[in-house]
């Protein structure tokens, strides 16, 4: 019978001790990476979402613009901003939003009310039905509600039958943070006593995001305008102001104030007077209504114009983001100033013309009599004492159908002249973040070739590769034994 040759007992010992010292170091380190993952995960969970997350989304969804931080980082008040949503219905997007608003500043608390639990907080803020993901911001005794409608907003396209979403928490976030700590608003004065139209319910809306108060006034009935006014608007009188009217508008501007004047043509007679405001600055208006006659310069009808623009802070942002706003309706100003103080923010091609006949107008064909252009239907004058007047020759181009052809750009216009007024606030002009993505469109083909990729070729070519892997270890293994 073959017997085995037994191993003497030290070199047994010895091969077991070395085993025991590789299992307990292999351990050991185990333990230790263990123990540094948990402790990293444990620090990375501590730091603020402005460090661990990243937005690539194309319009910045997750991000917060330089105006938020100035305002932000400019607090010097406690500001707490109540987060109103039931347990698991939490918005990911409004969570984010709200991280970084909380890590900007230690001024700033966010707190989480669930309604199911405190089901009567939010009756002393608004009267509204309050749905989940709504938010109360509050500073001392003063406060704001927005509402989870006023987060995400909806808008009709009266073109193509559909509605547009965006998303507009920051700015309604950063409006009510700038609201709640600023005691002496901006002062809006709006003309009434001949035939003014009401202002459209998208510009009001824009007004009061931006913390402006609205307050209306007649000349009428007092001697000298009011020193708290920061800003006149006149917006598409369908009478002509007095005399008397235009001669306080103007020494009020050159006193320092600012007056923004929305003005075109009228159906019945015409603005000879309010227009002669501008006559003391070297402007000449024209009769009738402009009508273009380069085709790439109107949409859909001659007398809606898309006028060129010239730099300024006015209209730099639309020109730089490649908006294009109309101007329909559109009174003719030519501007003779020399001094400089008169600055075209919209003109008109070297074709176009204005239509003496005005509304009675039949042909969009130059006749005898028409003025020609260019024109301008935009303008900023810059009067003594820092006073500054914006003017549009147009009233009708904040209605909602051209607002809506514009894609919103005509009111953003109107907003950036009013901001430019008031003095330029960090809380202003955050506009919404657009949440009609555009889809990537493949053919069917490209379709099927990228599923046999995806489901056949690739799953197979990871099995292979691990197939060889074990096979060429094991002939290793053998060799070596």
């Amino acid at each position: 019978m073959k017997k085995w040759k037994l191993l003497p007992s030290t070199e047994q010992t010895n091969r077991n001790r070395t085993a025991f010292q590789g299992g307990a170091y292999a351990l050991s380190i185990t333990a230790v990476v263990l123990a540094i993952l948990i402790v990293l995960n444990v620090l990375v969970s501590a730091l603020p979402s402005s460090l661990t997350k990243f937005d690539i989304s194309a319009t910045k969804l997750y991000s917060i613009t330089s105006n938020t931080k100035v305002v932000v980082n400019a607090l010097e008040q406690d500001v707490t901003i109540y987060w109103i949503v039931q347990s698991g219905e939490e918005d990911d997007v409004i969570e984010t939003l709200l991280g970084k608003y909380d890590s900007l500043s230690d001024h700033i608390t966010v707190v989480k009310k669930n309604p199911d639990v405190y089901p009567t907080f939010a009756e002393q803020y608004t009267d509204e039905t309050v749905q989940n993901n709504s938010l109360v911001v509050e500073c001392g005794e003063r406060s704001r509600f927005i509402g989870y409608d006023d987060i995400y907003v909806q808008e009709a396209n009266m073109y193509s039958y559909s509605y547009s979403t965006s998303f507009d928490g920051e700015g309604a976030i950063t409006s009510a943070i700038d609201y709640v700590t600023t005691e002496d608003l901006p002062q809006l004065y709006v003309l009434e006593g001949h035939g003014e139209k009401d202002l459209p319910e998208n510009f009001k809306e824009q007004i009061e995001k931006e913390n402006i108060e609205t307050n209306t006034l007649s000349l009428l009935n007092v001697d000298a305008i009011p020193e708290e006014a920061d800003v006149i608007l006149i917006y598409e009188p369908s009478s002509d102001l007095s005399e008397e009217e235009v001669d306080m508008l103007y020494q009020y501007a050159e006193d320092g104030g600012k007056l923004l004047v929305m003005a075109g043509p009228t159906q019945d007679g015409t603005l000879e007077n309010l227009y002669g405001l501008l006559e003391n600055y070297g402007v000449e208006t024209c009769e009738g209504i402009v009508v273009e006659g380069n085709r790439d310069n109107y949409t859909m009808q001659p007398h809606i114009l898309l006028p060129e623009m010239s730099s300024n802070e006015i209209t730099d942002s639309l020109i730089e983001e490649n908006y294009y706003p109309n101007m329909p309706i559109s009174q003719g100003m030519i501007i003779n100033d020399e001094s400089g103080s008169v600055t075209p923010l919209l003109t008109t091609t070297d074709q176009s013309f204005s239509k003496t006949a005005g509304y009675e107008l039949t042909t969009y064909e130059k006749e005898d009599g028409d003025i020609d252009g260019p024109f301008t239907v935009a303008l900023t004058v810059d009067c003594t004492n820092e006073g500054q007047i914006v003017w549009f020759s147009s009233a009708a181009f904040l209605d909602d159908m051209y607002n809506a052809l514009s894609s919103g750009s005509n009111s953003d216009l109107a907003m950036n002249a009013l901001s430019s007024l008031i003095g330029e606030n960090e809380a202003m002009a955050i506009r919404s973040k657009s949440l009609n993505y555009n889809y990537l469109s493949i053919t069917d083909s490209t379709a099927s070739l990228l599923k046999t990729l995806m489901i056949g070729v690739f799953p197979l070519a990871y099995l292979g590769i691990g197939v060889v892997v074990i096979l060429k270890r094991r002939r290793e293994q053998n060799e070596a034994s």
